[in-house]
């Protein structure tokens, strides 16, 4: 049973032609006690199957430890969005709702490696000494 309905599954499909470079999108799960892992699974496996330049590679959260901690993984499901290198883009919990759309803009950044923010404001950036941590909560309420 697919999760992304026909007309979505279209909309998708136009919208990812905008796709410049391969996305590796890296996703942790497992079988037992995690909430929506596998209907995540499903989301990505769907999405991927849209675009010859969506990679697809899962990992188990218990077996394969050492690479969630590579990637600083500590929870699932988790959905990592990158290119070539790691842009540090992570999500928790299922991308579904409002935040398919925020997971599908991140893929098209990713892919067009460009995050959209103004000259301005990434001159700001550079001056900036020390590393950061932001944390993005979306929810429609």
């Amino acid at each position: 049973m697919a999760l992304i309905g026909d007309k979505d599954r279209k909309a998708i499909q136009d919208r990812l032609k905008e796709l410049v470079n391969p996305v590796k999108i890296v996703y942790f799960t497992q079988e037992l006690e995690c909430q929506y892992c596998r209907e995540t699974r499903m989301i990505l496996e769907e999405l991927a199957s849209l675009s010859d330049k969506i990679s697809l590679l899962v990992y188990n959260f218990i077996t394969d430890k050492a690479v969630a901690e590579q990637y600083k993984i500590d929870k699932i499901p988790a959905t990592i969005v990158m290119g070539e290198k790691d842009y540090g883009i992570r999500y928790y919990g299922i991308p579904a709702g409002y935040e398919f759309a925020s997971l599908l803009e991140d893929i098209i950044m990713v892919s067009k490696r460009d995050s959209g923010l103004s000259e301005k404001t990434r001159e700001k950036l550079k001056t900036v000494k020390e590393s950061l941590h932001f944390q993005v909560f979306v929810t429609p309420t």
